[in-house]
């Protein structure tokens, strides 16, 4: 996957994550997988970069 595709992942991971949070409790199961997700798109692009 390359470096600009994480990168609209990660965008988009992020949006999502925003709109959840709005319908649901941060705590929710739902919230913590999408951070999950996007803290692992995150870990991917950083390690890609190195």
């Amino acid at each position: 996957m390359g470096k600009a595709v994480l990168l609209e992942k990660i965008e988009e991971c992020r949006h999502e994550m925003i709109a959840l949070s709005d319908s649901h409790e941060l705590t929710s199961e739902a919230v913590i997988a999408s951070s999950i997700k996007l803290d692992n798109l995150i870990n991917e692009y950083q390690n890609y970069a190195q």
